[in-house]
């Protein structure tokens, strides 16, 4: 950790890549540590972070595709394995959504995507979601509050991701409420076609 916050922006960029393949402790640690020396650069800091985690994600992913579950076996608690393949399995987009703001380590659902075989563009599409709620909702106290707001992420992040979860989280429900619509009146009309069909075959035959 201290090698990499004594490189600065390039540590970050590192750090924030790592932790999406296979570093265990999260990059939010090398962003307030910068940002509460340079509060006046955190929002290019949060950008840094953003980038790094976006360029490391597909390599996660291609763990996951090349090793199975082994990786995830000897490098998470089984706990959170079991945690993250139920919700992964149950859920699917809202997992790499709900993966984005928790305390479990991103690296699970990258990898973990790779293993189940999910696709790549939607896991960066929704990893770049929530990621950048998280880095800039952390770059946005320094960036307003200076280095006062140090004190402030644990309390106040806490609020603003859960504010931000529940609204994306409420748009990707909604999201799938007018799939379903959408496929049970798709059906509905073609059903109906079917039987205006069937019903002109038997006027024919008479």
């Amino acid at each position: 950790m201290d090698f990499l916050r004594n490189l600065g922006d390039i540590g970050l960029f590192i750090h924030a890549m790592i932790d999406a393949i296979i570093f265990p402790i999260p990059a939010l640690f090398s962003q307030i540590s910068l940002s509460t020396l340079s509060p006046e650069r955190a929002i290019w800091l949060a950008t840094i972070g953003f980038i790094g985690c976006i360029i490391g994600t597909p390599i996660g992913y291609g763990i996951g595709r090349a090793s199975g579950t082994l990786v995830l076996s000897k490098m998470m608690k089984k706990k959170w394995h079991d945690s993250a393949t139920a919700l992964f399995t149950k859920h699917g987009e809202a997992a790499i959504l709900v993966g984005a703001f928790t305390p479990i380590p991103f690296k699970i659902f990258t990898i973990l995507s790779g293993c189940l075989k999910y696709p790549l563009w939607k896991l960066i599409a929704y990893a770049a979601l929530g990621r950048a709620a998280k880095f800039y909702a952390v770059g946005g106290l320094f960036y307003v509050y200076g280095r006062a707001a140090e004190n402030m992420v644990d309390h106040v992040l806490t609020f603003i991701m859960l504010g931000l979860g529940v609204l994306i989280g409420g748009i990707w429900f909604a999201v799938r409420l007018v799939k379903k619509h959408r496929q049970k009146r798709t059906g509905a009309e073609a059903k109906g076609v079917q039987e205006t069909a069937v019903g002109a075959d038997v006027s024919a035959g008479e």
